[in-house]
């Protein structure tokens, strides 16, 4: 069997930049096994199975260990390869077993639809805290717990005690830490524990607890943003009353195919 395979930088527009993603173009659903299996092999943070025609798209998104409810990066990344490579549109609808995700692309800007989660102040576990090098100014929750420190350099130089971390069951969500941007409105960085990929450089998802917090404390419906990870990643970003929009920039890194045996 021959699966199309497309590698993808998204939020970026340099190679090596952004947050890669793997997109396969499926004519219908393998085991769950096998897509597992795939992401696995392909060994980047998501890898997006997509399954349609004429601008609608079933979704799914795997980790090299799990199954996720939303990836941002991966759905960006597989609008690019149906907008470059399956049909020429400019809109998109991606049907998830939770979400229906609108997509518009103009000029190159890939602009996702997604839901707007409001974290809610939280407890976090002990460990959880100990986990970091830097302890936050304030805890917050959604899907994720989220971590606020004062300034960008306070982001960029938290690193994760990994022997601590692993031992915490978030599923299917992370931890990320944010903070004011000194030339953007936020920044941020997202881990994931008991996970191949520890940080991953640019998240997508996160920002739909992102956007709703930064939105109400700067007191701006429309922000830019930046992942500080090693690979960088700049999202454009606006609150609405019930989503959030996303966008961001994708360019192609490689294409080829998939074989296996089924």
């Amino acid at each position: 069997m021959k699966i199309p395979y497309y590698h993808i930088d998204s939020f970026t527009k340099k190679t090596f930049g952004g947050n890669p993603a793997g997109v396969c173009i499926l004519d219908s659903w393998l085991e769950d096994a096998t897509l597992l299996n795939i992401a696995r092999e392909n060994g980047l943070a998501e890898t997006a199975f997509i399954i349609g025609a004429h601008g609608k798209y079933q979704i799914r998104w795997f980790t090299p260990d799990i199954e996720m409810d939303l990836c941002g990066h991966a759905t960006l990344a597989a609008a690019h390869v149906v907008a470059n490579y399956l049909e020429s549109i400019s809109h998109i609808q991606f049907v998830s077993s939770t979400d229906t995700l609108d997509i518009k692309i103009e000029d190159g800007l890939i602009s996702m639809l997604l839901p707007r989660r409001i974290p809610e102040i939280a407890i976090p576990p002990q460990i959880l805290l100990d986990s970091v090098n830097v302890k936050p100014v304030a805890v917050l929750k959604s899907r994720d717990y989220l971590f606020v420190y004062d300034n960008e350099e306070d982001v960029k130089n938290i690193w994760i005690k990994t022997e601590l971390f692993n031992q915490i069951n978030l599923d299917p969500g992370g931890l990320c830490v944010t903070s004011p941007g000194s030339t953007v409105d936020f920044v941020s960085r997202y881990f994931t524990p008991q996970s191949t990929i520890l940080e991953d450089p640019v998240t997508g998802s996160a920002h739909c607890t992102l956007i709703p917090y930064w939105a109400n404390r700067l007191g701006k419906t429309v922000l830019t943003a930046r992942q500080v990870s090693q690979r960088i990643g700049d999202l454009y970003c606006e609150d609405q009353q019930n989503t959030v929009v996303v966008a961001g920039y994708a360019l192609t890194y490689k294409i080829g195919e998939i074989l296996i045996d089924v």
